[in-house]
C-alpha cells in the first residue's frame, strides 16, 4: 500500500469577466424584449411574464459578484443570451484540451516534475464537449503522457470523484501518478434567460498532480482518505444528450434542455 498525495495544483481562468450590472443590465433587457414579444398571452394568462433581476438579488441568492467565462459577447446580447465559439476542425485542439493543458502545465510545474513522471490523466467534469474520442486521451495527447487517459462524469462532484479514484489506484499499486484535470465551460449550459439561475456559473479548469508521497520533489498534501457516497434527485437536472432528436420536440428549445435547478431544495 502506498499514501497517495497532492503535489501539484493549477488553474486556468478565462480572461472575459461578467460583473453583476453587465449581467442584469443584459437579462433585464431581455426580460422586457420577451415580455414585449408575449404581450397578447401574457395579458390572457398562457404565458407567465419575465421578472426583472437585480444585483441585490443575486447576491443575497448566492453571493457571487462577478462570472468569467470563455465568451461574453453573446451571454450579454439579449438576442442570443448564450456564449458563442468558433467552430474547430477535428484536428485541432478542442476548448475543453486547451483549457485543461493549460491548467496541467501549471500543475507540473508546482510538482517540479515533467509529462514523462505522470502515469494516467483522468478528465472529470460534469459536462463533456463531446462523447468520444475521449478529451482526457486528447490532454494525453498534447502533453506526451505514455500510460492511459479517460473521461469521467459525476456532475458537480466530478473533480472530487476523479481524485478519489487516482488516490485509490495510486494506493493500490497500479499507478504511481495521476492527472486529474478538471475543465469545465458551464456558461454553454446554463440557461442566461432564467433569472433564479442565471447568475450561477462561469468557466475554468484546474489539474491535480497525484502522486505517491515518496516520489514528492515539492511540499504536498497527504491524503489520509476518501469516502464517496451518492444518492438520486431531480432538484438538479438538465434533459439534454443524443437521444434528444429522437424524441418529440427534440429539436426544439425547451426549458430542460440547459441547467435546472430547484434552488431551495437542493441539499
Amino acid at each position: 500500500m502506498y499514501t497517495p498525495a497532492i503535489t501539484g495544483t493549477g488553474i486556468f481562468t478565462p480572461e472575459n469577466k461578467i460583473s453583476n450590472a453587465e449581467l442584469v443590465k443584459s437579462f433585464n433587457a431581455y426580460a422586457d424584449k420577451f415580455n414585449l414579444e408575449h404581450a397578447g398571452q401574457i395579458e390572457s394568462g398562457d404565458v407567465a411574464p419575465q421578472s426583472h433581476s437585480s444585483e441585490e438579488f443575486i447576491v443575497k441568492a448566492s453571493g457571487i459578484h462577478n462570472r468569467y467565462v470563455i465568451d461574453k459577447e453573446g451571454i450579454l446580447d439579449p438576442d442570443v443570451m448564450h456564449p458563442l465559439m468558433r467552430q474547430r476542425e477535428d484536428d485541432e485542439p478542442s476548448l475543453m484540451a486547451e483549457m485543461a493543458l493549460d491548467a496541467a502545465i501549471k500543475a507540473l510545474k508546482a510538482a517540479a516534475k515533467t509529462p514523462a513522471d505522470i502515469d494516467a490523466v483522468i478528465c472529470a467534469a460534469s459536462n463533456l464537449e463531446r462523447a468520444y474520442p475521449a478529451v482526457s486521451i486528447e490532454i494525453q495527447e498534447l502533453l506526451g503522457i505514455k500510460g492511459f487517459a479517460f473521461d469521467m462524469n459525476v456532475a458537480c462532484s466530478s473533480a472530487t470523484f476523479g481524485l478519489q479514484l487516482a488516490a485509490d489506484m495510486i494506493k493500490s499499486g497500479s499507478i504511481s501518478s495521476a492527472l486529474v484535470v478538471n475543465p469545465e465551460i458551464c456558461s454553454a449550459h446554463l440557461e442566461w434567460r432564467d433569472r433564479d439561475c442565471h447568475f450561477i456559473f462561469g468557466d475554468v479548469a484546474t489539474a491535480t498532480l497525484v502522486e505517491r508521497s515518496e516520489d514528492a520533489i515539492s511540499p504536498y498534501f497527504e491524503i489520509k482518505s476518501t469516502r464517496c457516497a451518492t444518492y438520486s434527485s431531480n432538484n438538479i437536472r438538465n434533459n439534454n444528450g443524443f437521444l434528444r432528436r429522437s424524441r418529440p420536440d427534440g429539436t426544439s428549445d425547451r426549458r430542460d434542455m440547459q441547467f435546472m435547478q430547484n434552488g431551495l431544495t437542493v441539499g
